[in-house]
C-alpha cells in the first residue's frame, strides 16, 4: 500500500480546483463560519506574523494576511503545489502583498525556532502522518507568549447524531465527491481519515504533550468538528 504521505498528496494534487467547492457542499458552508469564530476567540494582533500549515488554497491565510495587516506578515505552507497555485491565484487577485505561500512539509518546518507569534492549521492535522509530530513543530517555531489554532473534524457524542454523522461520512460524502468532483476514491479517503481522527478531548491532550498550557476548544455541528487555541506560555 502506498505510504499515507504519498497517498494524501497525490490526492490533493488531484482535487485541488474542486476543492473549495467541495469543502462547501461537504460542511453546508459551515467550515466558513468555523473559522471566523475561532479568528474572533483568537483576537490576532495587528503587526504579528503567522503561519498557516496545511493552507491548501490558502482562505485561512488570506484570513489571516487581513488581520495582521500590511505591518505583519503571513506564510502559508503546504505539500502540494497544485493546492498552493489555487491559493496564489487568489492572493494576487485580493492585491495581497504581506502573504508568502511556500512548497513545505509539516513534519518537518523549515523555520528557526521562536519565529511566529501564530501558527494555525485547518482540517491538515488529519491528513499527515504524524499528527503530534506536527504539533510539536508548532510548539518550536511559536514565539514564546505565541498561540496555535486548529480547526478539525472531530467524533460527535451525541446518541444517535453519531450514527447519523458516521453514515453522511462513509456513505455521502463519497458520493458527493464522485458526483461534483468525479472523485469517489479520494473522497472516500478524506472520509477515512476524518472517522480515524481523535476526538477534541485527546486532542488537547496531545496539545498539552507537546508543551502548551491554557488549551481551550469548543464544538461545532455537535461534535463533527472542533477548534482548538493553546499558548505556547513564557
Amino acid at each position: 500500500m502506498m505510504p499515507k504521505e504519498e497517498r494524501v498528496h497525490a490526492i490533493f494534487e488531484k482535487i485541488s480546483q474542486n476543492y473549495d467547492k467541495m469543502n462547501s457542499v461537504i460542511s453546508f458552508s459551515q467550515h466558513k463560519r468555523w473559522r471566523k469564530d475561532l479568528m474572533r476567540k483568537m483576537a490576532v494582533r495587528e503587526g504579528s506574523s503567522a503561519l498557516d500549515l496545511c493552507c491548501g488554497t490558502a482562505d485561512w491565510t488570506i484570513a489571516l494576511a487581513q488581520a495582521v495587516g500590511e505591518s505583519g506578515s503571513v506564510t502559508g505552507l503546504d505539500f502540494s503545489e497544485s493546492m498552493l497555485e489555487v491559493g496564489r491565484r487568489k492572493v494576487e487577485a485580493l492585491g495581497l502583498k504581506n502573504v508568502a505561500l511556500r512548497y513545505g512539509n509539516a513534519m518537518e518546518l523549515p523555520f528557526e525556532d521562536e519565529t511566529f507569534d501564530y501558527v494555525t492549521v485547518g482540517f491538515g492535522l488529519r491528513n499527515v502522518p504524524d499528527y503530534k509530530q506536527v504539533l510539536q513543530e508548532m510548539y518550536r517555531v511559536l514565539k514564546p507568549g505565541g498561540m496555535a489554532a486548529c480547526l478539525e473534524t472531530s467524533q460527535p457524542v451525541i446518541p444517535g447524531y453519531r450514527q447519523l454523522y458516521y453514515f453522511y461520512f462513509r456513505r455521502i460524502m463519497p458520493l458527493l465527491g464522485q458526483w461534483l468532483a468525479k472523485s469517489y476514491r479520494e473522497y472516500s479517503w478524506l472520509q477515512e481519515s476524518a472517522l480515524q481522527f481523535p476526538g477534541m478531548e485527546e486532542l488537547a491532550a496531545a496539545f498539552s504533550d507537546a508543551g502548551f498550557g491554557r488549551i481551550l476548544y469548543k464544538p461545532f455541528a455537535g461534535g463533527a468538528s472542533a477548534a482548538h487555541i493553546a499558548l505556547k506560555e513564557k
